[in-house]
């Protein structure tokens, strides 16, 4: 039971909502795109990630510099179980908006030499 508890508690915060919404639409993402979509810094965006990281929901790979995050697909238990169940719903969350987002992101981030342009919605 605490295990279904920890991940509901990792999702019962806007940002981190948004973040499951942006990943799931996009795809794999690196922080600094989450940076830029959700509005938030570096600091508050790494927390959040971490603190889904840790609830099982996602899984993150360093590239170089880069730290990106994905969704656990497959993942076993109550994660996976409570990815499953709410995807489609987390798939809408926002999608216009987050796609605005995006591509507003991508456009600023073209010539910057940052990480690689997200892919669209």
């Amino acid at each position: 039971m605490r295990e279904y508890a920890d991940a509901y508690k990792a999702m019962a915060d806007e940002t981190r909502l948004t973040i499951l919404a942006l990943l799931l639409q996009h795809g794999e993402c690196c922080v600094c795109d989450v940076m830029e979509v959700c509005g938030i810094t570096q600091s508050k965006a790494s927390r959040h990630l971490q603190t889904l990281r840790r609830a099982g929901l996602l899984l993150d790979r360093r590239d170089g510099t880069w730290v990106y995050y994905r969704i656990a697909y497959g993942a076993t238990g109550p994660a996976g179980e409570i990815l499953d169940t709410n995807k489609t719903l987390l798939i809408r969350l926002q999608a216009d908006e987050i796609a605005r987002r995006v591509t507003a992101w991508n456009h600023r981030k073209a010539g910057a030499g940052s990480c690689r342009q997200l892919p669209p919605g």
